[in-house]
C-alpha cells in the first residue's frame, strides 16, 4: 500500500514515516496554505491513499491568525479530499477533541453535537465538514492529547521544567485521554487498508489513550516514570490563563473504532514508558 502523507516533521508524521511505503510531504512538497497546489500533489502522486497529519495547531496563536488557521484546518483538507474523491482514493484525516464544547463528563460520540470553543477547534470542525460534503471515502480519526518523543508535547515539557523544578502548579480539571502518536500512526494506517478493501467503513471515528486522565496526573505519571521528584499541586484552569479556552471534558468514546477496525484504545502508561526510554537513549 502506498501511502501518501501531508505533514514532515510533526508529531504524526514522524511515526508514520517508520511505516514502509510511506512518502512524507513538508511545507516545500506542498504547502497547506496554498489548497490548490494540495490538490495538485494528490491529482500527480502515485499513491494508493492520502493520510492528512498536518495541521495549524497553535490553539493560543489561532485566535489572532483566524484566517490562516481555516485555510490550513479547513480549506486545505477539503481540498485534499476533493482531489481523492476525484481519483477514487481514500483519505484520513487527523481531527480533535476541540470540536466539541468540553462540557458534561461523558466521553464524546463521534455523532454527538459539535460547538467549539475557539478559532482552532472552529476551523478543523470546518476540516471535517468540507471533506464529508465531497462524499469521497475518508475516516475523519478525532484524537487527543497528542505526545511523543519528537516535537514539542506535554510529556516533553513537563520532563524539562521537571529537571528544573521540585514543584510545579497543574491544571486538574481538565480531562483527557493521552495518546502517544505512535499509536495513532499505527491505527491510521490500519484504518487507510481497511478503507481501501471496505470503502462503507468512511465516517467519523474516535481515538485516544486510556485511561482517562487530568493534566495533573498525567504530569505525576510521567514524573513517576522518569525518576524525577517533583511536587504537583492541583489547580483549577482558571487559575491558568490562556488566550484559548480549553474543554474541560476531552474524554472520547472510542468504542465504533474498535468496532469497525479492531482498534482498540492503547494504554497510554505504556506509551510514555516507551517515550520516556527513546528520550533516554
Amino acid at each position: 500500500m502506498k501511502v501518501l502523507v501531508f505533514g514532515q516533521t510533526g508529531q504524526l508524521a514522524t511515526e508514520l514515516a517508520q511505516f514502509d511505503g510511506v512518502t512524507c510531504l513538508g511545507r516545500r512538497d506542498a504547502d497547506l496554505t496554498n489548497p490548490r497546489a494540495c490538490e495538485a500533489v494528490i491529482a500527480q502522486a502515485d499513491m494508493d491513499v492520502v493520510i492528512n497529519a498536518a495541521a495549524y495547531t497553535a490553539v493560543d496563536r489561532s485566535e489572532e491568525d483566524r484566517d490562516t488557521a481555516m485555510i490550513v484546518n479547513a480549506m486545505a483538507p477539503t481540498a485534499m479530499a476533493a482531489a481523492a474523491a476525484t481519483r477514487g482514493i481514500p483519505l484520513v484525516h487527523i481531527s480533535t477533541d476541540y470540536v466539541f464544547d468540553g462540557s458534561g463528563t461523558t466521553p464524546w460520540k463521534p455523532d454527538d453535537a459539535t460547538g467549539p470553543l475557539g478559532v482552532y477547534g472552529s476551523s478543523k470542525l470546518g476540516g471535517e465538514k468540507g471533506i464529508t460534503a465531497t462524499g469521497g471515502t475518508h475516516a475523519i480519526l478525532r484524537t487527543a492529547w497528542v505526545f511523543s518523543a519528537h516535537g514539542t508535547n506535554f510529556v516533553k515539557t513537563m520532563l524539562r521544567l521537571g529537571a528544573e523544578r521540585d514543584a510545579l502548579n497543574i491544571v486538574a480539571d481538565q480531562i483527557g485521554g493521552p495518546t502517544p502518536a505512535r499509536d495513532i500512526a499505527a491505527a491510521c494506517m490500519r484504518i487507510a487498508r481497511a478503507l481501501t478493501e471496505d470503502p462503507t467503513k468512511s465516517g467519523t471515528y474516535h481515538f485516544s489513550g486510556a485511561p482517562d486522565v487530568s493534566w495533573a496526573n498525567f504530569a505525576r505519571e510521567i514524573f513517576a516514570q522518569s525518576g524525577l521528584s517533583v511536587d504537583v499541586t492541583d489547580i483549577p484552569t482558571t487559575a491558568y490563563s490562556t488566550s484559548a479556552k480549553r474543554p474541560a471534558n476531552s474524554r472520547l468514546d472510542c468504542r465504533m473504532t474498535t468496532a469497525t477496525f479492531g482498534i482498540a484504545r492503547p494504554d497510554w502508561r505504556r506509551g510514555l514508558a516507551q517515550v520516556v526510554a527513546d528520550l533516554n537513549t
